[in-house]
């Protein structure tokens, strides 16, 4: 049983962001979501296109802000469940919630903080006969690159054309004992620089590209074996360990739904006047999953609801006790880690 303070369901911006108000109140949390790796859709979908609405960043790439978001907390010690989705929730007697996850994993939190943005993420699955039995049990389609080690000596076909498609591409390169890379279009929209390096590695023989084409069926009895491409018209078979398409996302609210929350145009309302807390006591949802009057699904606005959120779960967990807010240039950050932030101290000197 993982314990914490705060359970956020969500690893996007927002529920990291919820990890440093958190730590200034010297509340733990812990981070539950169904993407293999921290940052939601600014990690999966787009990591090098450029946000321009960050304050005191005029441009900053999706992934640089995932990664110095991740920075900023490291010193709360966060921890997480990855590549899971948070399933059931019961509601103790104490107050306390203890979520299971898809794998089983339980958690017990004294507040939830749902952050999950548009939903839980799942993968835009092309419509090929047969590809449930190759997608389960490890025969050979996957939607998500978790280990990239588990391609090492492989053969790997990839589809797409965007980011992620790119990017695996150049990636694995590196990994694998081949990579076809399939598009059913000659251009791609991905980043200039992926899209560059994609062609030296086509001209250097480490890349096989085939465009315009479209993976159309399988061959294997116990896994993949090859796939058929369907090139102008004609059909290409390519020996293959492993399809990975790469479709982009589709966001789902997933079991959430069925918590007991007031759902509405599938998002989750909240009290926006005072701490955005659902219906349940509790349970507060903040950024793009939440609904109210006014709301507006930008990522700048998840940050501010976080930080209302966690004074509101600190005052819940702590009550008739008073929080002196203080400025972080003032007070400087402490880490559970025993690390400290503060600005330089003022030289004490008299002048002659």
């Amino acid at each position: 049983m993982i314990e914490t303070d705060i359970l956020i369901i969500g690893a996007g911006p927002t529920g990291l962001f919820t990890v440093f108000e958190a730590g200034l109140l010297k509340l733990k949390c812990h981070i539950i979501d169904a993407l293999p790796q921290p940052g939601g859709q600014l990690a999966e979908l787009y990591p090098k296109k450029p946000i321009y609405d960050i304050p005191g960043y005029p441009e900053v790439l999706a992934g640089d802000l995932v990664t110095n978001l991740m920075e900023q907390i490291k010193q709360f010690q966060p921890g997480f469940t990855l590549g899971e989705t948070a399933e059931t929730i019961e509601k103790l007697e104490d107050g306390n919630f203890i979520v299971t996850t898809n794998e089983g994993t339980k958690h017990l939190a004294k507040a939830i903080a749902i952050a999950g943005g548009l939903g839980t993420f799942e993968p835009r699955k092309p419509i090929l006969k047969d590809i449930e039995f190759y997608e389960k049990e490890d025969r050979g389609v996957d939607y998500f690159v978790k280990d990239p080690e588990k391609y090492r000596g492989k053969n790997i076909v990839i589809s797409g054309g965007g980011d992620s498609a790119l990017d695996w591409s150049i990636f694995l390169s590196d990994v694998a004992a081949s990579v076809t890379l399939v598009h059913r279009r000659n251009e791609f929209r991905g980043a200039l620089d992926s899209v560059e390096k994609v062609q030296e590695l086509k001209s250097a023989g480490k890349i096989k590209l085939i465009t315009p084409g479209e993976v159309v069926g399988f061959k294997g009895s116990e896994r993949i074996e090859s796939v058929d491409i369907e090139v102008n018209s004609a059909r290409m078979n390519v020996v293959t360990d492993y399809f990975i398409p790469l479709f982009g996302l589709t966001p789902k609210l997933g079991a959430i739904a069925n918590w007991g929350l007031e759902i509405e145009k599938n998002a989750i309302k909240v009290n926006n006047a005072l701490d955005y807390q659902t219906n349940i006591e509790g349970i507060y949802a903040i950024g793009d999953v939440n609904i109210y009057p006014g709301k507006l699904k930008l990522i700048l606005c998840g940050f501010h609801e976080a930080t209302l959120m966690c004074q509101s779960v600190y005052q819940r967990l702590n009550p008739g006790k008073k929080y002196v807010l203080k400025y972080t240039t003032v007070s400087g950050v402490d880490g559970f880690d025993g690390t400290r932030k503060e600005a330089e101290k003022a030289v004490v000197k008299s002048i002659e």
